[in-house]
């Protein structure tokens, strides 16, 4: 009997040990992937789901040990849900220490300097990693600021432009949210530390000129000294007359084609019609617009000219000024004619 019974033993032991060379082997064996692939570990989703679903892409051939194993060390109730890369050369057991530190897909989605609020959403709406939940209608502006707690602001200006990263299922509104408290935090950073003597009263003005230097110039080194023309006619109070505001002001009423006609047709957003800043950004100003509009160079310029390449000639005087634009300007136009 006692024989017997040692036999049993050792069969016990051999099947255990196999059974854990088994468990040890499956769960440690690199996954057979060549590439980089994806699993999406969804919200509610049980642990035999989860087992079963490992299995039907091919990442386990024994979901049984995977649900004993989370089991017994206590990580059943701690795997996040989300989307995972799995790379060659990982195992399940990798796959899962992921999923139990919500080591998440990470998606990029860059807002561009100078886009508008309705350009942002756009893009938003194309971004399939997103979750959509702002509809498209006329009162959208007032929707998402109501959301992001800042119902009495205009949407124009408010996200900074900037490389984001977000998991998959991201709401369109939780992206909106980071991307506004890195404008406001931002732009509080730079009005603390702001040039002394500007025309600005408040931050939101700051942000207003920002928008219209970010889209004047594309040229970073010029912003400075796009933001000091700016500053010296606020402080001189002469009108601004930047064609962007205008542009603007026209809405989807413009063809692409600034006219006189258009200069002339009085807008809230019109500097040319209307002293002043205009009462909202005309675009999401970056980072370095912002800093521009807040630290503008020392210089008497009132004036500048397009070279026709993206950069400006800048005057402190009118006559000045008027060469530069028969030069760049006039001539040019007689030339291409």
């Amino acid at each position: 009997m006692i024989r017997k019974l040692f036999s049993l033993l050792i069969v016990c032991a051999i099947a255990i040990s196999v059974l854990a060379i088994d468990v040890k082997i499956n769960l440690l064996t690199s996954v057979p992937v060549a590439k980089t692939a994806y699993f999406e570990l969804t919200p509610g989703t049980s642990l035999r789901a989860l087992a079963a679903k490992l299995q039907q892409q091919g990442l386990t051939t024994r979901p049984l040990y995977i649900v004993a194993y989370a089991r017994l060390n206590g990580i059943s109730t701690r795997l996040q849900a989300g989307e995972y890369s799995v790379e060659p050369g990982m195992s399940v057991l990798d796959l899962l220490r992921k999923m139990q530190n919500g080591e998440v897909r990470l998606y990029s989605f860059t807002i561009v300097e100078g886009w508008t609020f309705r350009q942002l959403l756009d893009a938003l709406g194309k971004n399939e990693a997103l979750q959509r939940t702002i509809d498209r209608n006329t009162d959208t502006g007032r929707i998402v600021m109501r959301a992001l707690g800042r119902p009495d602001v205009h949407p124009e200006g408010q996200f900074l432009p900037d490389t984001y990263l977000f998991a998959k299922g991201t709401t369109d509104i939780e992206f909106l949210r980071r991307a506004n408290s890195a404008l406001q935090n931002r732009l509080q950073s730079e009005w603390e530390g702001r040039a002394p003597g500007l025309p600005l009263r408040t931050p939101y003005e700051a942000l207003i000129l920002a928008s219209i230097i970010e889209k004047e110039t594309a040229v970073t080194a010029e912003r400075p000294l796009i933001a000091a023309v700016f500053v010296n006619r606020l402080n001189k109070r002469m009108r601004l007359q930047t064609d962007p505001t205008v542009i603007y002001g026209l809405g989807e009423g413009f063809d692409g084609n600034i006219r006189f006609r258009d200069l002339r047709q009085d807008t809230p957003y019109n500097t040319y019609t209307r002293a002043g800043l205009p009462p909202t950004p005309i675009a999401l100003p970056g980072a370095e617009a912002i800093h521009a509009a807040l630290h503008p160079q020392a210089s008497p310029v009132l004036y500048f000219v397009s070279r026709g390449d993206g950069s400006h000639v800048f005057s402190a005087d009118l006559a000045t000024h008027e060469a530069a634009v028969d030069q760049y300007q006039r001539r040019a136009h007689v030339r291409s004619r």
